[in-house]
């Protein structure tokens, strides 16, 4: 039997996202199991990016440890964040979390929704 390839990761972070991550934790008022990233449908380019607190890890979320921080992938969203970096920046007039996904094809004007295709993964 051959040896398995080992399972891509999902999604990195950033120093600067971990490190944003683990700011916004040590504040909650309750404990928290890791952050929840998915994407959702809706907005004028057809897909957005969501993020959430979770209490607990689902049974179905696919869990990233990077950095620290522990990140639950809904498993929904697994093929379309294959790939992707997310980062934190603070510009001049705003602050937010960025992501760079290799399966996004385009954004709108906005920058609140993108399209995005599911990753190919070879078998």
């Amino acid at each position: 039997m051959a040896n398995a390839r080992p399972r891509p990761q999902v999604i990195r972070l950033t120093d600067a996202a971990a490190g944003r991550i683990k700011q916004i934790m040590a504040k909650a008022d309750q404990p928290i199991a890791g952050v929840r990233i998915g994407v959702k449908n809706g907005g004028c380019a057809g897909m957005s990016y969501t993020m959430e607190y979770a209490a607990a890890v689902a049974p179905s979320d696919e869990v990233v440890e990077d950095k620290g921080v522990r990140i639950l992938v809904d498993p929904k969203a697994v093929l379309f964040l294959l790939g992707t970096e997310m980062d934190f920046k603070t510009e001049k007039l705003s602050a937010g979390f960025v992501f760079t996904n290799p399966n996004q094809v385009s954004a709108c004007g906005c920058g609140e929704s993108v399209q995005i295709v599911p990753a190919e993964v070879d078998a």
